[in-house]
């Protein structure tokens, strides 16, 4: 059973997090940035929110990292008032590395293939 909630509130902050950012946060480091998964610990105190971007240089990810962080206090407020849990998690932003190594699996399976013909 409470496995069946942390799954819930993982999926409710993922959406709600997101609708906050297109709709709330007026950063423009943080436009175009897309929240991938919530990673909730198991009392539902402590999320890590992990998210992708179209940004490629690392300075362009340092921005985007120094606007979520700036807008963590906005994040967990708006949060706060729309989920109906009895305390707000604490929240910490994490870039989603998957992204990038799936590209690079892709990568090379498409090196071999090109080598093999």
């Amino acid at each position: 059973m409470a496995n069946y909630r942390h799954r819930r509130v993982s999926q409710e902050i993922l959406r709600e997090v997101n609708d906050i950012l297109q709709k709330k946060v007026r950063d423009p480091r943080v436009e175009g940035v897309t929240i991938t998964e919530v990673d909730l610990t198991g009392d539902l105190q402590q999320a890590t929110i992990y998210y992708t971007s179209l940004a490629e240089l690392a300075s362009d990810r340092e921005k985007i990292q120094q606007g979520l962080d700036k807008a963590t206090g906005l994040i967990r407020r708006e949060l706060g008032q729309r989920l109906q849990i009895y305390k707000t998690p604490e929240i910490t932003f994490a870039v989603d590395e998957s992204v990038a190594y799936g590209s690079h699996i892709d990568e090379l399976i498409n090196k071999l293939n090109r080598t093999e013909h």
